[in-house]
């Protein structure tokens, strides 16, 4: 296995970490934990850093695999599902933009099995990174941002968070939109 492959897998292995730190943050509530917060945030950062890291050690040396085209995107989503669980929890999300993240990976997924079948592997385009990078910059703002404020900026951190949420599901719609387009031929194909 490479070592761009060995960062996605290592992106996948932060996943339960995030989580557990994430689920002790409780921001907006009584039992608020800044410091398990900040981890979280620190370590969202820190697994969506391999994200870039990973597939640009892949094509600089000329490593790009099926097992990176396929795993990458959905370590990117098990990451990114899992905060956006946690902001709705928190109540600085609506489950409509969780709703739209997942009908859209939904959609791709779908697209990518259907596309299989024939050999062949849908790298992920141009808008799907897009949104892959708004919905992590959205997510490390929402996780890192309160440790920089004081309680009289919370009402600015909650209104940005739910713009910023609320962009990233427009941004969602757009590019699960593009990538359905790009991919159509896979629909008239299927058997």
């Amino acid at each position: 296995m490479n070592l761009p492959n060995k960062l996605t897998l290592l992106r996948v292995i932060l996943v339960p970490v995030f989580m557990v730190f994430a689920a002790f943050g409780r921001i907006g509530t009584s039992d608020y934990n800044p410091t398990a917060q900040l981890v979280a945030g620190i370590i969202f950062a820190v697994a969506s850093f391999t994200d870039f890291l990973d597939g640009y050690l892949a094509r600089k040396n000329n490593l790009v695999t099926d097992f990176g085209k396929f795993m990458d995107p959905l370590a990117d989503k098990m990451l990114t599902t899992a905060a956006f669980i946690y902001m709705v929890v928190d109540g600085l999300c609506h489950p409509v933009v969780l709703a739209v993240i997942l009908f859209r990976e939904f959609a791709v997924a779908g697209v990518r099995m259907i596309a299989a079948e024939s050999g062949t592997v849908i790298a992920a385009n141009m808008w799907g990174k897009v949104k892959t990078v708004l919905q992590m910059l959205t997510i490390i703002y929402y996780y890192i941002a309160p440790s920089f404020m004081d309680a009289t900026d919370i009402m600015a951190f909650g209104l940005i968070t739910q713009a910023l949420c609320w962009l990233v599901a427009v941004v969602t719609v757009l590019s699960g939109g593009i990538y359905l387009w790009q991919n159509r031929s896979c629909f008239m194909q299927a058997k």
